[in-house]
């Protein structure tokens, strides 16, 4: 599916998305205003109320009435795809498993 098959507002959705991926957006991050929104997609600003819903919706933003839309701390997790999920679990994996082994030599160097 291309960006031009996706509704105006799954478009928005899908380039925050992407910023928070890149990290070009992190947690706490203020979102630009709707109206500033708006204007940057080319879109109404209903469609882009209905991108922040959507992006409320899958834990990515969060909005606080009158001071605007913020960027979950936890939206890294909500916006990875599960293949950079499963990367991180074996990153993580392979440290614990190297940290393991380099104690296990420490312990055998210890003996010799």
């Amino acid at each position: 599916m291309t960006a031009e098959d996706l509704q105006p507002y799954q478009r928005i959705v899908q380039d925050v998305k992407d910023q928070v991926r890149l990290g070009r957006l992190k947690g706490n991050d203020k979102l630009p205003s709707t109206r500033e929104l708006a204007d940057h997609y080319g879109v109404a600003p209903g469609t882009v109320q209905r991108a922040l819903a959507e992006l409320r919706t899958e834990g990515v933003v969060y909005s606080h009435q009158g001071r605007g839309s913020f960027i979950r701390e936890s939206a890294v997790d909500a916006v990875a795809d599960p293949t950079s999920q499963a990367i991180k679990r074996l990153e993580e994996k392979v440290a614990e498993l190297t940290e393991r082994l380099e104690r296990l030599e420490a312990g055998d160097g210890k003996r010799s």
